[in-house]
């Protein structure tokens, strides 16, 4: 079994835990210099770093263990020369979201659902991410757009749930969080609002007062999707942050994404379940690797995958063990592999 939080996790000085997000955010680590020095690892030059700068909260970095550069959370957000290597069938747009455009920020993929690219910002930049190369300054939608946006879906009574993506949507501001989710509540036929998001699990100070008050309010039915690949992004302040969640009623999901050197092998994944069960949040999805452009290196074989998948149900209750998945581009669903 992989180490526990509490056994791999450095304590982290108080002055590298601000209590308010923005502040999280301005301290964040953004070379790998920073990141290398403060984990006690020789310096890395990485090319990579230019083309999708680093971004890794310092939070998220008191996780990692001291010195190991295999650490499983310093390898997804650690920019590394592999990125560079030219890859068959990898592309910029993996998942086919410019031809799912219907609007500024609108991508209508499956039926009954839409979703809106609000921002192009993250607290964390992972270096697996599927929309490393999406055009965000001139595909998303701010909150210039939003009329627009809301004007579609309103127009079509066949949208029931709306999903608020980036980036990731909670780098807005509570208030116009509030807003918007107060003008889709206005469109009769939407019955659920969806947020993806990873800020949670990298930056839990995210997770206000102010949001959690709106979350609670109205009619919709929320579901929160958060992001964690590793056991060990679970520590005691990801769950104060989770169980605040959850006491607004939301619903509580995990998307992981199945990574090379990180998560690929059954124990890890089965402390990953049972770690999200332990607080409060369903294993939803383990997806296998979208085919972006600088990505390969993370790929795990769907063979490798399926054998995981096997062991995690022989050894885990079924509620715990999420539906092994992979988006292809134009497919009116996402085909569950396992």
């Amino acid at each position: 079994m992989l180490a526990t939080t509490s056994q791999s996790v450095r304590p982290t000085p108080d002055a590298q835990n601000p209590k308010d997000w923005r502040d999280a955010l301005r301290s964040a680590f953004r070379t790998p210099d920073e990141l290398c020095d403060y984990l006690g690892l020789p310096r890395e030059v990485a090319a990579a770093a230019r083309d999708f700068p680093m971004l890794v909260p310092r939070s998220y970095a008191g996780r990692m263990r001291h010195g190991d550069a295999a650490d499983p959370l310093l390898r997804q957000v650690l920019p590394v020369d592999a990125e560079h290597l030219p890859l068959p069938g990898f592309t910029t747009d993996p998942v086919g979201d410019r031809q799912a455009e219907s609007g500024r920020g609108l991508l209508h993929k499956y039926h009954g659902r839409v979703l809106l690219v609000l921002t192009g910002a993250c607290a964390v930049n992972c270096r697996y991410c599927f929309r490393r190369h999406y055009p965000y300054n001139t595909a998303s939608a701010g909150p210039k757009e939003w009329k627009a946006a809301l004007e579609a879906i309103a127009a079509d009574d066949s949208v029931e749930e709306v999903i608020l993506s980036g980036g990731d949507p909670l780098m807005l501001a509570d208030a116009l969080l509030a807003e918007l989710a107060e003008a889709i509540e206005q469109i009769s036929h939407v019955r659920r609002l969806r947020i993806h998001t990873r800020l949670p699990i990298v930056m839990p100070e995210r997770v206000t007062d102010q949001w959690t008050q709106w979350l609670a309010a109205g009619r919709l039915t929320k579901v929160v999707v958060v992001h964690a690949n590793h056991a060990n992004e679970l520590d005691r302040q990801v769950g104060s942050s989770l169980a605040r969640l959850r006491a607004t009623g939301a619903t509580l999901l995990n998307q992981a994404v199945l990574l090379r050197g990180v998560n690929d092998s059954t124990a890890a994944q089965r402390e990953l379940c049972e770690r999200l069960v332990e607080q409060g949040v369903t294993p939803y999805y383990l997806h296998q690797l979208d085919r972006v452009a600088g990505a390969g290196h993370f790929e795990v074989p769907v063979p490798e995958g399926l054998e995981i998948i096997r062991q995690l149900r022989a050894t885990l209750p079924g509620y715990m063990v999420p539906r092994y998945v992979q988006e292809i581009a134009g497919e009116p669903n996402k085909r569950v592999l396992a």
